[in-house]
């Protein structure tokens, strides 16, 4: 006999069955659906289960009914449908911050968002997209105490690392640890940076969070500048990227076959000036080696017209390298 306290579940578990093993193409009549209560032991007779559909209706479950040779119910509507599922596991497949564990036990999680037979296609991208992925797993838990740290207004201490050729961890300042006042987190070049203000320098400083260990939220309050002149974007536009160098307002000069490059890396809102079968932008940009290879990188339809320290420094780059491979 199945026990009383299944049967006050049925309910319960009618929805879990439906969510679980029901979508617009696949669907469960009512007997299919009696009999997958009967494996969680509870008996249930028709009259019931048409009864708990309307229930579940009333719920706010989108439960939907779909005639061919006999009735078939199905959930319809979710809270996420397939296709936005599809994205976000590629986001988190794609990531390279998230490490492989986590991004299988978050695509797992993913899953159970939609029906059995939907998320078999969801796994099944987990094995098409093979990109690296970093080794730090630790780093879903600095990102959470660095929100928290910036939510309370404190500052963070952390340790910071590079790899060498053995792929070992090596700690800058020999593992002393840094205390810095975060001001926010930030996506670029398909890393993550954690932004900090030093007062003591009167600048900010770039930390990448992969690279980070020990992560702890300090009880000393954060040093901050005006939060309402800080613009995250436009900061993370301006330091090239991210890495350290002079800010210096470019003109840059592009052939027209470029302007997807342009408006992709700059934004639409950048102001194009004709220069027959060119154009020119006026843009802030850091003056650093990442942002001179950047502009390197389209050969002859690129060129820095100024400021004169800009073009020293790509005549420097390009020196050092030419004397490199003589």
């Amino acid at each position: 006999m199945p026990s009383s306290s299944n049967q006050k579940r049925k309910l319960l578990y009618l929805m879990r069955i439906l969510l679980e093993r029901t979508d617009a193409d696949h669907v469960m009549t009512i007997q299919e659906l009696i009999a997958a209560l009967a494996e969680y032991g509870i008996q249930a007779e028709r009259k019931s289960v048409y009864a708990d559909l309307e229930l579940l209706r009333e719920f706010g479950l989108d439960v939907e009914s779909q005639r061919s040779r006999t009735i078939g119910y199905y959930i319809d509507a979710r809270e996420f449908e397939l296709p936005e599922l599809k994205l976000l596991v590629d986001a988190v497949q794609s990531s390279r911050f998230i490490t492989l564990k986590k991004s299988t036990e978050l695509i797992q999680k993913l899953s159970s968002l939609t029906s059995n037979p939907q998320a078999s296609q969801l796994r099944r991208q987990v094995y098409v997209a093979n990109r690296p992925k970093t080794i730090n797993e630790s780093i879903y838990y600095n990102i959470d105490a660095i929100h928290t740290a910036i939510n309370s207004g404190c500052k963070i201490s952390f340790q910071y690392f590079d790899y060498n050729a053995d792929k070992e961890r090596v700690y800058r300042k020999d593992g002393e640890r840094y205390c810095q006042s975060p001001m926010a987190l930030c996506w670029d070049d398909d890393k993550y940076y954690l932004i900090c203000y030093s007062t003591k320098y009167g600048d900010f400083a770039h930390y990448r969070v992969d690279r980070m260990s020990q992560v702890a939220v300090c009880d000393e309050g954060a040093e901050r500048p005006d939060q309402k002149k800080f613009d995250v974007a436009e900061h993370t536009k301006q330091v090239f990227g991210m890495y350290s160098g002079e800010l210096v307002t470019a003109t840059l000069r592009f052939d027209q076959s470029l302007v997807n490059a342009v408006i992709d890396r700059f934004g639409l809102e950048v102001p194009f000036r004709k220069c027959g079968d060119s154009f020119e932008i006026g843009v802030e940009v850091s003056n650093s080696p990442v942002f001179l290879s950047w502009i390197f990188r389209f050969g002859e339809k690129a060129e820095i017209v100024a400021p004169q320290s800009l073009v020293d420094s790509m005549r420097s780059l390009l020196s050092a390298q030419t004397k490199k491979y003589k």
